[in-house]
C-alpha cells in the first residue's frame, strides 16, 4: 500500500486517531454514525451505501480481495473508512479492522485519482509495505439520480493479497471477469440494483455455486458446485452451452403453470431470487444481471442446494405446531380442573373451604391463560401485556361486591419467554387477589418498567394497608408464600412488600430478563 497514514490528521470528536492505528469510542461507530458525523452525504446517499455494503461480499469474493469503502470528509480534506469487507475466497490483506481510519488528501493517490477522474484506477506496481505483495485498485461509487446529475459518494479500495499468486484456473478467471464487470457497474451507478428486495442472510454466495450466462441466457461457465446442484435436480447433459431457463423449466416440469419468476431468474433478466424443486432436491437461485455501458452483457446466477435447510425448517414448523397443540390441550385440561374445583366449592358448606377452592380456581385459571396464549404463539415467547390484562380483568371480576374495582396497568411488559410468563402470571394473580381481598382499596395499579435488563413490577393500592408488625419472611399467608417462591425461586428475582406512605400497600418485584 503506497503512502503512510497521517499522524497529524486527528478527529477528536469521534475518538479516531490516525497513524497506522485506529482507536474507537466505547461504542464502535456504525456506517450511519460515521457518515452523519464526518461527511456531507444525505439520506438518499446513505441508503445507497447501505444497499451496497449489504451485498458487496459478492464483489469481495469474486475479486479474491479486501474491500474498504472510503467517503470524503467534510470539505473534501481527506477520507474516512466507513466500511470494510474481507473475502471468503482468498487471504485477507487487513487482519485488523480499519473502519474509522482517516487519511488526508494525497496520502492515497489511487483513491484521489478515482474520485477526481470518476474512473476505475488500476495503475501502479504491487505494494510490499506490509511484507506481502498487494495489488490495489480503486472504484468510484456512483449513485444515479433520476432526472438529475449522478452523485459520487465515495471510493472502494480493492486490495488483493498476491502472496499465493499462481496461474489462474478457469474458475478464477471467470470470477475475476465477473468482479471486473460488477466493479464497472458500481462505477456506473448500476449496482446495487435500485428497488431490489433486501438480500436475505441465507441467499446463495459465490462459493455455493456460480453460473455465468451470456446475453441470450446460455451458460458459458458452471462452477463445480453449481453443476453438482443441477445434477441433483436430475440434469444428465452438459450444462455449458445450454439455455438455463429452458433446462431449469424442463427439470421442474409439472402439471402446474411454470413459475414466472423461475424463467426470469434462470435467464438472468432481472435481479431476483427463486427456488426450484425436482426429485426431492430444492435449489435456490439468485440472478445478478450484468449491465455495462448501458447494455446487458450477460448475468451471474448464484446457486445453493437448500434441501437439508428446508427439511429442517419443515421439522421445526411441525415441532412448533405440536408444541402449540400441547399448550392448547394443557389449557383445556386446566380449565376442566378449574371447573371441577368450582363445582366442588359450590357444594361446600364451610366458608373457609369454599374460599380455599376458589383461590385454587384463580391460580389454575392464571396458568391456563398463559397456556392459551402460548397455543397461538409461533414460538415460546408471548406478549405478556395480553396475559397481564386478562389476569387483571379476572381479578376485578372475582372481587367482592363491596370493592367493585378493576385494577389498572401502567407501562408495558413486552414479549417474554414462557419460562418467565407462567410464574410471573401466577405471582401477579396472587398480588392482585391479596390486595383486593384484604386491602379493599379504591385504587389498585400495576406499574411496569424495564431498567438495565431487569423487569420491575409494582403493585400498589390505597386500601387498609398491612397489619402491624408485618414481615414477609414470617408471613403465614399462602398467597404471599406462593409469590415469594415464584419470584425468588423460579424467576431469580427480588420481592418486597411494604406500607405505602400515602396509605395502603406497595409490592415491588424485580426479575432479571434473559439477553435478547
Amino acid at each position: 500500500m503506497s503512502g503512510v497514514w497521517s499522524n497529524e490528521y486527528i478527529f477528536q470528536s469521534a475518538g479516531l486517531v490516525v497513524g497506522g492505528k485506529t482507536t474507537h469510542d466505547a461504542d464502535v461507530p456504525t456506517l450511519s454514525d460515521l457518515v452523519a458525523r464526518h461527511t456531507a452525504l444525505d439520506g438518499a446517499d446513505l441508503d445507497w451505501l447501505h444497499s451496497l455494503v449489504s451485498d458487496w461480499q459478492l464483489l469481495a469474493d469474486l475479486s479474491f480481495a479486501d474491500l474498504v469503502l472510503w467517503a470524503p470528509l467534510l470539505g473534501e480534506t481527506g477520507w474516512i473508512a466507513i466500511a470494510q469487507m474481507r473475502p471468503t475466497t482468498g487471504p485477507t490483506v487487513y487482519h485488523d479492522d480499519i473502519v474509522g481510519t482517516i487519511a488526508a488528501k494525497g496520502e492515497r493517490p489511487l483513491i484521489d485519482t478515482a474520485w477526481n477522474e470518476r474512473r476505475i484506477c488500476r495503475e501502479g506496481d504491487p505494494d510490499w509495505s506490509t511484507g506481502v505483495p498487494v495489488r490495489e485498485e480503486t472504484i468510484p461509487v456512483r449513485r444515479a439520480v433520476e432526472g438529475g446529475a449522478a452523485r459520487f459518494l465515495g471510493v472502494i479500495q480493492r486490495s488483493t493479497n498476491l502472496s499465493s499468486a499462481r496461474t489462474p484456473s478457469r474458475l478464477e478467471l471467470t470470477y475475476l471477469q465477473s468482479a471486473s464487470d460488477l466493479a464497472q457497474m458500481v462505477a456506473e451507478g448500476r449496482f446495487p440494483f435500485s428497488g431490489e428486495e433486501p438480500i436475505l442472510v441465507r441467499s446463495p454466495r459465490v462459493g455455493d455455486g456460480l453460473l455465468r450466462l451470456d446475453r441470450a441466457g446460455r451458460v458459458t461457465y458452471a462452477s463445480p458446485n453449481a453443476l453438482s446442484a443441477y445434477r441433483r435436480l436430475g440434469l444428465h447433459a452438459d450444462l455449458v452451452g445450454a439455455e438455463l431457463g429452458r433446462v431449469t423449466a424442463a427439470l421442474c416440469y409439472s402439471d402446474e403453470p411454470i413459475n414466472e419468476d423461475l424463467m426470469i431468474v434462470a435467464s438472468g433478466r432481472a435481479a431476483k431470487e427463486t427456488e426450484v424443486e425436482s426429485g426431492g432436491t430444492i435449489v435456490q437461485l439468485r440472478a445478478i444481471p450484468l449491465i455495462v455501458g448501458g447494455g446487458r452483457i450477460g448475468a451471474l446466477v448464484l446457486i445453493r442446494d437448500v434441501t437439508e435447510l428446508r427439511r429442517r425448517e419443515r421439522e421445526l414448523m411441525t415441532k412448533d405446531a405440536t408444541i402449540r397443540e400441547i399448550h392448547h390441550r394443557v389449557k383445556n385440561n386446566l380449565q376442566t380442573v378449574a371447573a371441577l374445583l368450582r363445582l366442588q366449592a359450590r357444594r361446600l358448606r364451610v366458608p373457609e373451604g369454599r374460599e380455599a377452592l376458589e383461590e385454587a380456581v384463580r391460580r389454575v385459571g392464571s396458568i391456563a391463560i398463559v397456556h392459551e396464549t402460548l397455543s397461538h404463539a409461533p414460538e415460546e415467547f408471548v406478549n405478556f401485556d395480553e396475559i397481564a390484562d386478562r389476569v387483571i380483568a379476572m381479578a376485578g371480576e372475582v372481587s367482592s361486591p363491596e370493592v367493585a374495582l378493576t385494577p389498572r396497568r401502567v407501562g408495558e411488559f413486552g414479549v417474554l419467554p414462557s419460562l418467565i410468563a407462567t410464574p410471573l402470571a401466577m405471582a401477579l394473580t396472587e398480588l392482585l387477589q391479596n390486595a383486593l381481598q384484604h386491602g379493599r382499596p379504591k385504587r389498585l395499579e400495576v406499574v411496569v418498567e424495564t431498567v438495565l435488563e431487569r423487569l420491575n413490577v409494582t403493585v400498589w393500592d390505597d386500601g387498609a394497608g398491612l397489619p402491624e408488625g408485618f414481615e414477609l419472611d414470617s408471613s403465614t399467608s399462602l398467597g404471599l408464600q406462593i409469590v415469594r417462591t415464584l419470584v425468588e425461586g423460579e424467576l431469580s428475582g427480588r420481592l418486597t412488600i411494604e406500607p405505602r406512605p400515602q396509605g395502603g400497600t406497595v409490592a415491588d418485584l424485580s426479575i432479571p430478563l434473559p439477553p435478547c
